[in-house]
C-alpha cells in the first residue's frame, strides 16, 4: 500500500457510518495522520443526523497494533511520551466514549496495546474467535494506557486485569468473550457480517434513549446508588416527553414494529 492511501476510509451506509483504519501495511498502528483522520471522522459522526451509528473496523489482516513505533520522536531522553498519549490516544478513546451515537467495533486479527484499548472503548465489541488480544505494553517497557487500566478491571476484574498488564499474553477473540472482556466472538468468516447486522438494528432504535444510555451506564460508574436512581429519573423525564416514546408506547400497543424519528427505512 502506498503512503499516500487515505489512513482511515469513511463510508455511509443508511444509517451506518463506516470507519475504517487504513494503514494495513503497518498493521493499521497509529500514526499522526490516522490519529487526526479518526478524531475528525468521531466529531463529524456526531454532528450528522444521517449517521445514527458508528461501525470501526481495520484494513487488512488486523485490526490496530496500537502506535507506530517507527514514528518519529518518540525514542530517546527527550521525548515527553505523556504529551503523545495526551493529545492523541486520550482524545481518541474520550471521544469514542463521548459521542452520543453506539459504537461497534469489529476485531480481526491483532489487537494490541493501544489498539486493544480502542477496542474496549467502543460501545459494542465484537471479534473473529481467532482475534488477538494483547496488552503488549510490558514489552517495551511500559504500562497500559488510553484507558486501558481504568476499563480491564471493569470488565474482566482485577485479578485478570493485572495479570494481563503484566504478563501480556495474548488472548484470543474466543476467551475474550468467555471472560466478558467483549461482547461476543464469532467465526472470522462472518465477523463483518454479523457487525453491520447489529448496526443496522442500532440505527432503527431511537437515537435518544441510545445516547442516554451510553451517558447514564458511564456515569454510573462514579455515581452512588441514590446518585443514579436520581439521573435514571431525570434522563426518563425528558425521554418521556419524546416523539419516540409516544410512538414506542403506540407501536406496542397496536403490535406493529416501531418507526423511530430518523431512522433509516
Amino acid at each position: 500500500m502506498s503512503d499516500q492511501a487515505p489512513p482511515l476510509l469513511v463510508a455511509q451506509r443508511g444509517g451506518v457510518r463506516a470507519l475504517t483504519l487504513n494503514r494495513p501495511h503497518r498493521l493499521n498502528a497509529f500514526d499522526a495522520g490516522l490519529h487526526a483522520a479518526l478524531l475528525a471522522a468521531l466529531e463529524e459522526a456526531a454532528r450528522d443526523p444521517a449517521c445514527r451509528v458508528v461501525l470501526l473496523a481495520g484494513a487488512g489482516r488486523g485490526f490496530c497494533a496500537g502506535q507506530d513505533l517507527a514514528e518519529p520522536g518518540l525514542v530517546g531522553p527527550e521525548v515527553d511520551l505523556g504529551a503523545v498519549i495526551e493529545r492523541g490516544w486520550n482524545r481518541l478513546v474520550a471521544a469514542l466514549r463521548d459521542l452520543p451515537k453506539p459504537v461497534v467495533c469489529a476485531v480481526q486479527g491483532s489487537a494490541a496495546g493501544a489498539g486493544a484499548s480502542i477496542a474496549l472503548a467502543c460501545d459494542i465489541t465484537l471479534a473473529a474467535e481467532d482475534a488477538k488480544f494483547s496488552q503488549a505494553f510490558i514489552r517495551i517497557g511500559l504500562i497500559p494506557d488510553s484507558g486501558a487500566t481504568w476499563l480491564l478491571p471493569r470488565l474482566i476484574g482485577p485479578a485478570r486485569a493485572r495479570a494481563l498488564a503484566m504478563l501480556g499474553d495474548p488472548i484470543t477473540g474466543a476467551e475474550a468473550a468467555a471472560m466478558g472482556m467483549i461482547h461476543r466472538a464469532v467465526p472470522a468468516a462472518e465477523l463483518m457480517t454479523q457487525a453491520e447486522a447489529l448496526c443496522d438494528r442500532l440505527a432503527r432504535l431511537p437515537a435518544g434513549a441510545l445516547a442516554a444510555t451510553k451517558r447514564v451506564l458511564d456515569a454510573a460508574e462514579q455515581n452512588s446508588f441514590a446518585q443514579q436512581l436520581a439521573l435514571e429519573a431525570t434522563e426518563q423525564r425528558t425521554l418521556g416527553r419524546s416523539a419516540d416514546y409516544a410512538e414506542g408506547v403506540a407501536a406496542f400497543q397496536q403490535k406493529r414494529p416501531a418507526r423511530f424519528e430518523g431512522a433509516p427505512e
